[in-house]
């Protein structure tokens, strides 16, 4: 062996270090190594559409996160905190794997699915929530993001109604929503805030952050 050559090769880091101090291994996520603080600070960083929205500020997960948790309360008004919590965090696991439109979910295939879906029961177990959502929970979530998603396109990403309804879902009768994109400060602070408003209707520990937290 020429002299400066490793004896053995590194492994590829599969983990990465959060803010908070966690390592999050990707490959086998630990509920333990799970932090809302984590969470929101990368949602109100990813952007949906890929950037690709109006405004100053990009519209980021985060935001998108609370307006569907919104939507899930004005069809069902009387839904349980802990599946009102389970819209917040819905898309939780973009903050680890950002925010992949669907076509390009489409097209990575089923080795991707399987990687969301660890990653999204590990957040589940962490905060309390039944690691599989029943079908009508998970049915009405996903017509929750897709009402949002028809406000996201005609408002933000430059879609007609029309077009945006051959992909999306009208929004719910009487709900109506007037889209400004937030800093990734107040995203973030909105998310948490949240977070610990429905945790505690759940009976779910809060985030021990929540007295600091400010718009």
């Amino acid at each position: 062996m020429r002299k400066g050559l490793r004896r053995f090769e590194r492994q590829p880091r599969a983990w990465q270090r959060m803010l908070s101090g966690r390592r999050l291994d990707l490959l086998d996520p630990s509920p333990m190594d799970i932090e809302i603080e984590d969470i929101a600070h990368g949602l109100a960083r990813v952007a949906r559409w890929n950037g690709q929205t109006l405004g100053e500020h990009a519209f980021s997960v985060a935001q998108h996160s609370v307006v569907v948790e919104e939507i899930c309360a004005h069809i069902r008004p009387d839904l349980e905190p802990k599946w009102r919590l389970a819209a917040l965090l819905h898309d939780a696991s973009e903050y680890v794997i950002g925010d992949m439109i669907s076509p390009f979910k489409a097209a990575l295939g089923v080795d991707y699915k399987t990687f969301e879906e660890r990653l999204e029961t590990a957040i589940h177990v962490r905060f309390g929530i039944p690691a599989k959502a029943p079908i009508h929970i998970k049915k009405l979530i996903k017509t929750a993001d897709r009402a949002c998603a028809f406000f996201e396109a005609t408002q933000l990403a430059g879609f007609s109604a029309a077009e945006a309804l051959e992909f999306f879902d009208a929004p719910p009768d009487g709900y109506l929503l007037h889209i400004e994109p937030q800093s990734a400060a107040v995203a973030q602070s909105r998310y948490i805030q949240r977070y610990n408003v429905l945790s505690q209707a759940a009976g779910f520990a809060t985030s021990p952050a929540a007295a600091f937290e400010t718009e």
